[in-house]
């Protein structure tokens, strides 16, 4: 990319949603994510109808998310090689098919089967949030509104994990197990259609960069140690959302498991909106450094025991500065990654936060019935994540033209190792 030598426009004077292709882009990659928020519900659901138990059910879940962690970073490669229609579509076509036939199997019957089934399409999950995020410096070439989006862009990431669960319990309810199986492959592939067919999408073209190594952004340590810190933020949100669990069962609420979980979403979407209205002062790896900081500190209220209704409200705390967090690791992996591989460095951060989802679900689940390490697992991995930050705070410091606020690219021999 270019240096954009025009003047920055003021953050407030036109709505982000106003520029051409921002709107279509945000639906249609919303739409074509709502089954990484559904999926796992509805193979939930479906193995205990036909049978199952609720351990399969559960193990076919993890695999899910798993595979579409290690599935990403594969994709954004051929995405940043091979351009984004033909990867998103193969993808979207083959993790649609395996999602439409996991219904016509017996899961009880038949598991290795469906756990092939469920690997396979969490492998071939479409990369559109990484996509999407790589399309971001030439739908809007100025750095600020750039930002704005990537606020927005991360504050409504929530939304699929608030809407798609109830989707599916009201399918399901509606048409069964199986029918919301399908519902949810064919959103998929709306979604995806919409992002492919717009004409950002259509003309990305990738850099093509010879001899850029089998690890790709991985050998900018910079970048490794910016996806080891998001790792620790991840684990926080998969400890909160089985902490939220636990809550619902020691205060017999069972809407607990979801209000809560809702009041952090609803917290990164208020977050977000306030992030990308304004300027904020300081450097991204300033900005990233605090909002870290202010993440870390929002998760100790949880820790003193509070009942439901202020455990709630204090979720929403943490939820206040995700999206600055999250945007500030993006311009920084936008800043950093080797020419030729912003997809997969983008796909890497949203894998390396999906694996730390994964662990801190896992640990948190062991400790369950211990209220008190439950409750302080959010906060140990969000302090994990900002000592990893301040630790790396050289490595990942922005070459200083993009410092400035412009974007440019920058080839890894330039970029501070």
């Amino acid at each position: 990319m270019t240096t954009n030598n025009r003047p920055t426009e003021p953050p407030g004077s036109r709505p982000v949603l106003a520029h051409p292709h921002v709107a279509r882009l945000l639906l249609g990659t919303l739409v074509g994510r709502l089954p990484n928020g559904m999926a796992p519900v509805a193979i939930l659901l479906l193995v205990t109808d036909q049978g199952g138990s609720l351990s399969l059910g559960g193990s076919l879940c993890a695999l899910y998310g798993l595979a579409s962690a290690v599935g990403q970073p594969l994709l954004g490669r051929m995405v940043d090689r091979r351009g984004q229609t033909l990867a998103t579509s193969t993808a979207v076509i083959l993790t649609s098919m395996c999602l439409v036939l996991l219904p016509v199997i017996d899961a009880a019957a038949q598991p290795g089967v469906a756990a092939g089934l469920v690997a396979l399409a969490g492998l071939s999950t479409p990369p559109l949030e990484a996509s999407l995020r790589a399309l971001w410096p030439h739908v809007l070439p100025d750095p600020e509104r750039q930002r704005a989006a990537l606020a927005l862009d991360t504050g409504t990431q929530g939304l699929i994990y608030v809407a798609g669960p109830p989707l599916v319990a009201a399918l399901v309810a509606v048409t069964g197990p199986g029918a919301a199986m399908t519902v949810t492959a064919v959103l998929g592939l709306i979604g995806a259609v919409i992002v492919l067919t717009a004409s950002p999408s259509r003309n990305w073209t990738p850099v093509p960069v010879p001899g850029s190594g089998a690890f790709g952004p991985l050998r900018h340590r910079g970048l490794l140690l910016l996806f080891v810190a998001l790792t620790g933020a991840g684990f926080a949100l998969g400890a909160m959302n089985v902490w939220a669990v636990a809550m619902a069962d020691r205060y017999e609420v069972g809407l607990l498991s979801g209000l809560i979980p809702a009041a952090l979403s609803t917290g990164s979407l208020v977050g977000g909106l306030l992030y990308g209205r304004r300027t904020w002062p300081g450097c991204v790896t300033t900005q990233l450094t605090i909002a870290a900081a202010a993440f870390a500190a929002g998760w100790l209220p949880l820790m003193t025991g509070s009942g439901p209704i202020a455990a709630t409200a204090f979720t929403a705390l943490p939820g206040l500065f995700l999206t600055a967090l999250i945007t500030s690791a993006f311009l920084t992996v936008n800043g950093l990654a080797p020419v030729g591989t912003t997809t997969e460095a983008y796909a890497w951060l949203i894998a390396s936060i999906g694996t730390g989802q994964a662990a801190g679900t896992a640990l948190a689940g062991a400790l369950a019935t211990q209220p008190f390490s439950c409750s302080a697992l959010p906060a140990a991995g969000a302090v994990t994540c900002l000592a990893v930050l301040v630790g790396a705070r050289r490595k990942i410091a922005l070459p200083s033209a993009v410092r400035r606020g412009r974007h440019r690219r920058v080839p890894v021999h330039a970029a501070r190792p």
